[in-house]
């Protein structure tokens, strides 16, 4: 028998759907493909947490050649149960040549909502523009600015932890593994559990747990085995990064083939 929280996931499912196929309508595109890519992808959702929707979308061919261009970017809903937006073709492929970690991310969430043959050509032409160093930069610096901005004080909100644990584990990762990170936290600390210290790994269980029961905002006492975790790998981070081999690909030959071969197919 169907549980009340799947019923309620098969649901949300399909409004999404929905609302992919009424942006696919309204603004003549074809989406090539849409994930979850906020908290309920990381498998760090809270009880008031929202649905991050991403997608990626082509425009016919037409709309390439405009000297008008449309905007690169479809904002579709914001409220207080979905987020939703979308990059168009174009901006993705150049995004994926700068190594653009949040795209990668994108790409590997574990929540498929919409996929494509096309979207398989993208992502199998774009796995070669992954960098290792643009993206441990981003991850830092996305830790850096979380602990900057909210973990300071003597009362925190525990998301916050992991907003900044999160990336912090997925740049270890890519150290070892120069692909991109797991999205989900306990594939990124399951990677973690034997190098980490067990008194680390207990607080942080502990701190997930008191997080899945309370609301998003709520401030609670600062975890200091957390805290001095997250600074030390901060610490580590900074000397480490400049280091790190410059390994961007520049060649622009393989994304330039794939966009004009789709977009000649719109045509």
């Amino acid at each position: 028998m169907e549980t009340a929280a799947e019923r309620s996931s098969r649901d949300i499912r399909a409004a999404i759907e929905e609302k992919l196929k009424e942006i696919e309508e309204r603004e003549r595109v074809r989406v090539l493909c849409a994930v979850e890519s906020g908290s309920r992808a990381w498998g760090l959702e809270s009880p008031d947490s929202d649905y991050d929707v991403r997608f990626i979308y082509q425009r016919k061919t037409e709309d390439y050649l405009r000297l008008d261009a449309p905007r690169d970017v479809i904002e579709w809903q914001l409220d207080e149960v979905m987020d939703i937006n979308g990059w168009d073709l174009r901006k993705a492929l150049t995004q994926f040549h700068r190594g653009n970690a949040t795209l990668f991310e994108w790409a590997v969430s574990p929540i498929v909502y919409w996929s494509s043959r096309e979207w398989e050509r993208v992502w199998e032409t774009a796995q070669a523009y992954f960098s290792v160093k643009t993206a441990i930069a981003h991850y830092c610096g996305t830790a850096r600015g979380t602990w900057l901005r909210h973990l300071q004080g003597e009362r925190v909100s525990y998301k916050k932890y992991f907003y900044a644990l999160r990336p912090l584990l997925a740049a270890r990762c890519i150290d070892e593994s120069h692909r991109p990170a797991p999205v989900l936290f306990t594939s990124l600390l399951d990677r973690e559990r034997e190098k980490l210290p067990q008194a680390l790994l207990q607080e942080i269980d502990k701190v997930r747990e008191v997080k899945r029961g309370c609301g998003e905002k709520e401030l609670l006492p600062q975890n200091p085995v957390i805290l001095r975790f997250i600074e030390e790998e901060l610490e580590r981070w900074k000397e480490r990064l400049p280091l790190l081999s410059e390994d961007r690909k520049a060649d622009w030959g393989p994304l330039n083939r794939l966009f004009w071969e789709m977009v000649q197919a719109m045509a």
